[in-house]
């Protein structure tokens, strides 16, 4: 069973490479370390591998190479039993919303927090408050079934934010919104950051890498380059 133990670095990539089974490249030999507080952009053409790599951080997808740690432990030597425990904090978005079809939106959000302990008031309100923050307060006992692509993404964003996570992994999390409701979800990832949650963000909306000034691990020819010529973030190439 794990248990906690102190990282200096959330994230460790040691020279960590993807292959399709057709041989083809995702990424070779990327090397970098996030640590507690960055917030950074992880940006590059459709297929260069975003997706791919967010998987990999949360042991959903394996990597063909190389050695990633999160917190501290060596992802790929976690047991399936650990698993639960290693992902209780990350927070995670990923295009396919999988919210749950027979719950309501707000015991979507709430679910979560209500199967970590905590009262079924209290989770309730506090997914209505998310719920009001990304603009679904009155949609509250609707059901997903009735919601379009972008009131699904926006559910899912509060229910990975709802347990304030110690990381959030969010795989274009504003594709399917305007440009207002975008900035506005920025600013609840913003909140989040400023609360102590490190964020990586895949995103290809310029319009919020030109507004937000947050450096870019950016996937490019199966590479990654770093931009930090930015404010907002502490990363360091890993040697």
């Amino acid at each position: 069973m794990l248990s906690a133990t102190p990282a200096k670095e959330i994230v460790s990539l040691e020279r960590v490479g993807l292959q399709y089974n057709d041989d083809k490249t995702v990424f070779q030999n990327v090397s970098y370390n996030v640590f507690m507080g960055d917030f950074y952009f992880l940006t590059g053409h459709s297929g260069a591998g975003k997706t791919s790599l967010l998987k990999i951080l949360y042991k959903s997808v394996r990597p063909t190479y190389g050695r990633v740690s999160v917190f501290g432990y060596d992802v790929d030597s976690l047991d399936r039993s650990d698993l639960p425990v290693f992902r209780q904090h990350i927070g995670l978005i990923f295009q396919d919303c999988r919210l749950i079809e027979n719950l309501s939106i707000v015991d979507n959000v709430a679910l979560s927090m209500h199967i970590a302990g905590s009262l079924y008031k209290r989770s309730r309100a506090y997914a209505k408050e998310l719920l009001d923050w990304v603009g679904l307060g009155d949609k509250l006992n609707s059901f997903p079934d009735v919601l379009s692509d972008g009131q699904k993404q926006r559910v899912s964003i509060a229910r990975a934010v709802v347990k304030r996570p110690a990381l959030l992994l969010a795989d274009e999390p504003t594709g399917n919104l305007d440009d207002d409701n975008a900035f506005r979800l920025m600013a609840l990832f913003e909140e989040l950051h400023r609360m102590g949650t490190t964020v990586i963000l895949a995103t290809h909306n310029n319009q919020l890498t030109k507004n937000f000034e947050y450096p870019q691990l950016m996937l490019k020819n199966g590479t990654l380059f770093v931009n930090i010529q930015k404010e907002g973030g502490k990363g360091r190439a890993a040697v």
